[in-house]
Parts: C-alpha cells; sequence; structure tokens
C-alpha cells in the first residue's frame, strides 16, 4: 500500500492499475476533495476521462451507490464504488471551482481545483488538453430541493472517512483538497485530505 498526502487547497495525482483499490481519506473531517479520473493508455496526453452526465445515465441517479461504476466519456467503467465509511453524501453536478469563479466573487488570485488538475498532472509528466471535466465532488453536501433548487451545505465527513475506488482500467487519478473557502462547502476551513492505493498485483498495459 502507499499514501499520498495533498495539502489543503492542492491536488495530486497518482497511476493506478486496473483491480487496485484508491481510498480517498478526509484526514481532519469535513473536508470537500475533487477526484478526476482518466484512462491511462501510456501516452503523456490523456484523452478518455470519467464523465458525470455518463455516469447518470448508467445508474439512473445522481452519484453511484456502492457497487456501482463511474463511466468515462466512452461509457465504460473507469472506477467503482467499492466501500464508503462517511455518511454517503457525495455531488456530481457542481463543477470544479475555477479561476472564473473565484474572479466573480472577488478573489481573482485564489487557487482552485481546475488549476490544481492542471498541476498535479504536469508534475506526473501527463496533460489533458480538453475543457476540466466534472469532478466526483467527494464528501460536498448539495441536496437538490422542491423546484429543482441546489442548496450549498458544509461538509460532515468526520476524521478517518474514506471513499475506496475500484480501479476497472488503468489510470491516472487526480485528488484536489478543494480551496473554496469563500463559499463554506468544508467545514471551519481547509484541511488536507490523503490518497492510500492498495495495490492488488494487476499489470498495466
Amino acid at each position: 500500500m502507499s499514501r499520498t498526502e495533498v495539502p489543503p487547497g492542492t491536488g495530486r495525482a497518482v497511476r493506478v492499475a486496473a483491480g487496485d483499490l484508491v481510498r480517498v481519506i478526509d484526514v481532519d473531517g469535513g473536508q470537500v476533495g475533487d477526484v478526476f479520473a482518466f484512462r491511462d493508455s501510456g501516452d503523456a496526453e490523456l484523452t478518455e476521462h470519467h464523465s458525470a452526465a455518463h455516469t447518470r445515465a448508467g445508474v439512473d441517479r445522481l452519484f453511484p451507490a456502492v457497487g456501482e461504476a463511474f463511466l468515462t466519456d466512452l461509457r465504460r467503467p473507469i472506477l467503482t464504488l467499492a466501500e464508503d465509511t462517511s455518511p454517503g453524501e457525495h455531488d456530481m453536478l457542481i463543477p470544479a471551482c475555477d479561476p472564473a469563479r473565484y474572479k466573480a466573487l472577488g478573489a481573482p488570485d485564489h487557487r482552485s481545483c481546475a488549476a490544481n488538475l492542471r498541476e498535479a498532472l504536469g508534475e506526473a509528466g501527463l496533460s489533458f488538453a480538453g475543457p476540466t471535466p466534472q469532478p466526483i465532488n467527494v464528501f460536498m453536501r448539495i441536496p437538490v430541493g422542491e423546484g429543482g433548487r441546489l442548496s450549498w451545505l458544509t461538509a460532515n465527513s468526520r476524521p478517518g472517512d474514506a471513499v475506496t475506488l475500484r480501479a476497472e482500467m488503468d489510470c491516472v487519478v487526480v485528488v484536489s483538497a478543494c480551496p473554496q473557502d469563500l463559499v463554506r462547502i468544508s467545514d471551519s476551513g481547509l484541511s488536507p485530505l490523503a490518497i492510500e492505493t492498495v495495490h492488488n498485483g494487476g499489470t498495466r498495459s
């Protein structure tokens, strides 16, 4: 098993083989994380990636239940939700925070999950030319109310809560400890996340 620390407001990338487990841990509790997943074909330029829209169509719900898969933009399983020790409130509707979002909030130089994604991929010698994909927002509470209205609630995950994902193909997983502190989606400021990877002896293709 390997462990990668994700400091508050930053992102990290890990490469995993099909069959490996990726556990995203809320170290101190109350911290939202943006998770991105790309098929790892061995090329530096990534293309196929997790798609929230295709996943919702595949599972007929807003977020997969344990045992259900996240799908790519080619409708192929890339990750399966294997275990969830948190209260189980996650989101796949809200896009990654980006420079335009913070400019609108009056903080144009603020860090963002969109920038964290590009930085983390660059540090791994990888890149993605397309628009920032819709992330898997773990521990993020955006309930849909009457009339379809969305509420932005503070994460209620506890210290040590974790979401475990099983890789269904060789992939690159990026986790951003969301830097959003102008809208209180994370509790009591920003805190770290951690990525634990359990290698199950898969052979990367």
